[in-house]
């Protein structure tokens, strides 16, 4: 009887563990001693950072898109089939399409969705990025949009924790090539009391806003949207007029780990060193949907990746595993259309921005074109 190994979500966390673990463990698979089964609810893989660049027309849907299948080792099964229940007692995944999955082993990459419909009047007057269909009906809004309050909201929790900095400063940059800036205003809200939730982020931030006349208030949580009169009310008691709403929506795990009984709202429970599924040696988790209290962003899927398949590659070969994460987050910062800054960090050393450059932003903009090897396990 072969190793059966599932992966259930086919985002960058699944991929890049498919891959490496196709790599590692290549004899036992060519053998017949392993099999790998990837099950996700979707044909397409979609490169999520670049939403943020189709919103001011720097990169074309059809440039984030590949079908799953071409970045899939060959000899990983890949099954596009919803998961409906994750049976952890009796090692299996069951799909919507009836389908069961036994498994030895199990790497949960679910990730994360937006719930816009958590904040009443939200998807009826607010705008966000975090969809394709999302950033091209900004995008439109924009080119149309003539003046007036941008207002840029955050809801909690939700990943990529730079990106409401990243379109904040690309719009500064947007309306100054339009010569629009003295008809608009910018306003950055922000749910905790301060810019950003990494402190040093936070304190870089303010001085890069003040001087550019960005407006900001902090201690503001989204509770309600009025699409008719334009006005975003706050948990705290605020209210703001806007022009323009930009919104990033809270966001909740998937629903089959809630309906698993694997986690409230879709967050499952996870070591945050060998990224074991609390109290299941044989479950790990990658990606967005963990319960660290870490950044959720690509790189931190990636990273993530990398450890997972170690370590379910070692309890395969040799019974044990012993490569543990430390934390680590990678993230160029977009800082307008031709700078970015850089910033890593993990659960010991906090992150240092780095004063923007251009050198950073053709970084960024050149790792936006190797995802695609990313993905694979190459890079």
């Amino acid at each position: 009887m072969p190793k059966r190994i599932v992966i259930v979500g086919g985002g960058a966390g699944g991929t890049i563990t498919a891959n490496l673990l196709a790599r590692n463990l290549h004899y036992q698979l060519i053998n017949g001693e392993v099999v790998i089964n990837m099950i996700t609810d979707t044909p397409n893989h979609v490169y999520q950072p670049g939403f943020l660049y189709v919103v001011f027309d720097k990169v074309r849907s059809d440039e984030i898109i590949r079908k799953q299948r071409d970045l899939l080792d060959s000899h990983v099964n890949l099954f596009v089939d919803a998961a409906e229940k994750i049976d952890r007692d009796n090692k299996v995944v069951i799909t919507k399409g009836g389908k069961e999955f036994p498994y030895d082993y199990l790497v949960v990459a679910t990730g994360s969705r937006i719930v816009p419909e958590e904040i009443p009047g939200l998807s009826e007057g607010g705008h966000w990025f975090y969809s394709l269909d999302g950033a091209k009906k900004l995008r439109d809004s924009l080119k149309d949009f003539d003046g007036g309050r941008v207002v840029i909201s955050t809801g909690v929790p939700h990943k990529c924790p730079v990106a409401p900095l990243e379109i904040t400063f690309m719009l500064y940059d947007y309306f100054k090539q339009k010569n629009m800036l003295d008809k608009v205003e910018i306003y950055y809200t922000y749910p905790i009391n301060r810019l950003h939730a990494l402190e040093p982020v936070s304190n870089w931030t303010i001085p890069q806003f003040e001087s550019k006349g960005i407006k900001y208030e902090v201690l503001f949580n989204m509770e309600e949207v009025d699409p008719a009169k334009k006005v975003l009310k706050s948990m705290e008691g605020s209210e703001l007029h806007y022009d323009l709403l930009i919104t990033v929506p809270p966001h909740s795990g998937s629903k089959v780990i809630e309906d698993s009984g694997m986690g409230k709202k879709g967050w499952v429970a996870t070591d945050k060193q060998t990224l074991n599924n609390a109290g299941y040696d044989n479950v790990y988790v990658v990606g967005d949907t963990t319960d660290i209290p870490i950044s959720k962003a690509g790189s931190t899927a990636h990273f993530e990746a990398d450890v997972v398949a170690e370590r379910l590659s070692s309890q395969v070969l040799e019974g044990c595993a012993s490569t543990r994460y430390d934390g680590k987050v990678v993230c160029f910062v977009e800082t307008g259309f031709d700078e970015a800054t850089y910033v890593w960090f993990n659960y010991k050393t906090p992150p240092r921005p780095t004063p923007p450059s251009k050198m950073l932003h053709w970084m960024k903009l050149g790792y936006n074109r190797l995802y695609w090897l990313s993905a694979k396990g190459v890079l």
